[in-house]
């Protein structure tokens, strides 16, 4: 805990971005609290009304306070991260141990994907995979899984190589 502390004292951008973190996790917790309005409920006279006391933010085409849009769609956002990488770790970790413990044939075959995903470029490919897939939050977990898990993949696979070699394995 000393160290977290004396890192945070040391690092201003370090802390800077941690309290920015914890700002966001704090407002994705507390959005119902926080919220004026329902961010689902659509009054249609209100439709596209510019800042104000009333609407901070205003209101898009369907009378929706963007206010309480933006404070809910934070843990939405937040949510889908923590399942993105999650998914990316747990696909990427597994294929890259299992290149490094088998090898032969099974390393060469992820690695060779591995390396065919890496030479396109990432966003273009996910894009295109999304698109094939269509439009949906998992479908877009899918497809940047599909473009991600190789860096995961290539340190599990390095590890193993390492960790494989010493002596109280073989024994």
């Amino acid at each position: 805990m000393e160290n977290l502390i004396n890192g945070l004292k040391n690092n201003r951008a370090f802390a800077f971005s941690s309290f920015l973190v914890l700002l966001l996790i704090g407002i994705a917790l507390a959005a119902p609290l926080l919220a004026p309005y329902d961010p689902l409920e659509a009054t249609m006279k209100n439709a596209y009304l510019p800042p104000s006391s009333e609407h901070i933010f205003g209101t898009d085409k369907l009378g929706r306070d963007n206010f309480s849009r933006v404070l809910y769609g934070a843990s939405y956002s937040l949510s889908s991260v923590l399942l993105l990488v999650a998914v990316i770790f747990a696909v990427g970790t597994s294929l890259g141990v299992l290149a490094g413990y088998f090898g032969g044939k099974v390393d060469t075959v992820i690695m060779r994907i591995s390396d065919m995903m890496i030479s396109f470029p990432g966003m273009i490919l996910a894009i295109a995979i999304a698109g094939i897939l269509g439009g949906s939050l998992i479908n877009a977990i899918i497809a940047l899984t599909i473009v991600t898990w190789t860096k995961y993949a290539r340190l599990a696979r390095s590890m193993v190589l390492k960790i494989k070699k010493r002596d109280f394995v073989e024994a």
